[in-house]
Order: structure tokens, then sequence, then C-alpha cells
């Protein structure tokens, strides 16, 4: 097998060092070191991937693409294929702030509501006492826990908190709730089906963010943009594949629908979305140029039109005066 060009480490290269890199980010770097383009090149595209992760396999390390759930944009990253104490020794995190993650993993996908999400006090106040395992199971648990556990004050929590934010292994939002980032995605597909976490009837990924059957006795989850790929066509059935009720329209989807006319039979979506721009540029073509022609346009029709109204009381004036002359000369006549 022949070993890897530049081509493939200078993509690695790019992975490890920047981290999870989304899909527009990685074909760009695709494109600059392969000079093509993979939406036109997908084959080469994936017999590339293909060529790293048979080298990769190697060492239990994959490059893998999963999707954001919070955002549907797609990411590319390396893992690591195993879990063991040996790998452990890698990390930069101590066993306290790995045991503080675990609480917010669980705390996030066991959130109940579909948003994925937990409010930063919720997260502040998980506890850390029960993500370690005491091996004797003895009854004074509390005593056997690590001191390092017991002793993860208020303010390591936010500090850690903080750093797992900015290493992408969470992510938080403007109004202070906390979810996973995209290295958790990236990393544990395999942990969120050992832990039997409720998948998208979809795509068969974890659903830690997803919209719930509106049906109460119904168990299924559909991620936000399945459901946009799912329900795509207006004139589809929108019956849940598990109880056939009624899926409701997304707020997006209304308001995508105000937007979006109706095309023709023998009309391409395409063709009528170009056509509508067409008109819109050449509108706002026709108005910059009214309004910068300014004044010197409309004023002429004001004044041609009053000049008209002046012509015609000139007249009226002239054939006044013309009747009245007559007669002032017919009377010095008489005179």
């Amino acid at each position: 097998m022949a070993p890897l060009s530049w081509r493939h480490h200078t993509l690695l290269q790019a992975l490890l060092t920047r981290g999870p890199l989304s899909d527009r980010d990685f074909h760009a770097l695709f494109t600059a070191v392969s000079g093509k383009n993979p939406a036109t090149h997908q084959q080469l595209f994936n017999e590339t991937l293909l060529k790293i992760n048979k080298d990769l396999a190697y060492l239990q390390f994959e490059l893998r693409a999963c999707i954001n759930q919070y955002d549907g944009m797609v990411y590319y990253g390396v893992v690591n294929n195993i879990s063991d104490e040996e790998s452990k020794l890698g990390t930069k995190y101590s066993v306290a702030q790995i045991a503080f993650y675990k609480g917010l993993l669980e705390a996030i996908v066991q959130e109940a509501g579909n948003d994925g999400r937990i409010t930063s006090i919720d997260a502040i106040n998980v506890r850390l006492d029960n993500q370690v395992i005491i091996v004797d199971g003895s009854q004074d648990s509390q005593s056997r826990l690590p001191t390092s556990i017991k002793n993860f004050s208020f303010s390591q929590k936010e500090k850690t908190l903080e750093e797992l934010i900015r290493d992408r292994w969470l992510s938080s939002t403007s109004t202070g709730k906390i979810g996973l980032g995209t290295r958790s995605f990236l990393d544990l597909r395999s942990w969120f089906r050992a832990n039997d976490i409720p998948s998208c009837v979809v795509c068969n990924e974890a659903c830690i963010k997803a919209s719930s059957c509106p049906n109460e006795g119904c168990n299924v989850r559909i991620h936000d943009y399945c459901l946009k790929k799912k329900f795509s066509q207006r004139k589809a059935s929108r019956a849940c594949p598990g109880c056939s009720t009624e899926w409701p329209c997304q707020d997006d989807e209304a308001d995508g629908d105000d937007d979006v006319d109706e095309p023709g039979e023998d009309q391409a979506p395409s063709a009528n979305r170009s056509s509508r721009k067409k008109r819109k540029r050449v509108k706002a073509e026709l108005v910059e140029e009214n309004d910068n022609a300014g004044p010197s346009t409309a004023v002429p029709r004001r004044t041609s039109r009053s000049t008209k109204a002046e012509e015609v009381e000139a007249a009226k004036e002239a054939s006044a005066a013309g009747a009245s002359q007559p007669t002032r000369t017919s009377k010095r006549r008489k005179k």
C-alpha cells in the first residue's frame, strides 16, 4: 500500500492543529491541496478520506464527519476510537474535571425538553460524586472519594466550564445555556449508543437536540434538519413514522413558505427563483436611476402641465379681449 502523500498529511495536520473544521472550511482546504472541488469530484474526495482512515486505523484513530445538532452544519475531525486508562493519560484535564464533564454530559442528554441544553446554574450545580466508581463497594463511599473530587469548588467548576467551551467539548449561547460542543458530537458516537440515547428515525444518530412526536404516547424523535429533509415537499405527507400522527410545521418552515412561489409544471424552482431575483435587480436599477436623475425628470412633467394651463388661460383672456374690442368700436361709430 502506497504511503500517504503530502496532501494527506496537510489535511491531517490542519485537523490536528486547528481542531474540527466545518464542511466549508475542510472542502476549501481540500481544494487548495488537490486543485479539485469536492462538490464536483466527490469520488476523489471520498477516496482521499478512505486512504487516510486506512492508515489511521493502525493507531485506532479515525477521520470522521458529524453534524452539529444545534446549527445543522457538518464538521470533520480526527477522533480516538479507544477509550481506556492509557488513552486518558494524553488528556490535559484532571480526574475531577473529567468527572465534571461526565456529569454535564449526563445532565444535557437527560434534559427533559427538546432543546438539548441546560442553564449555566444547573451546570455549576452538577454533582461529581456519582461519577466516580468505588471499587470495594463499601457503605461509606463519600469518605472514599478522591480529595480532588470532594474539594472541587464552584470557582473550579466555572473555570473548567469555560475551558471545555473554549476547547469545543461544550457550547454556550448568549442566554447562558450550555450544550454539547462539536468535539463531543465527533467523539461520543459510541457512548451515545452504549447509553441508549434515543436516536433519530431518519439518520439513526443520537438525538440531543430534536423534535418529539406530538403524540405523547409515541417515542419518535427527529432532528430539526432531518425534519426539513423528510418533509421538504409541500404536498408530502407529514405523518409520524411511528404512529402516523400529523407532524406540525416548524416556525422556520412556515416563514420560508411565504417567500417561495409555487413553480409551474414546466418551470424549475431554480429558474423561478432566478427570475424573481432578476426582476428585483431590474426594479432596483430603475429606482436607482430615478434617484440619480433627481428632480430634473419629475419637475418637467409638472412644469409642462402648468405651462399648458397658462396657455389655456391666456387663450381665454385673448378671446375675451377680442370679443370686447368690436363692441367698443361700434359704439364709437354710433357717436
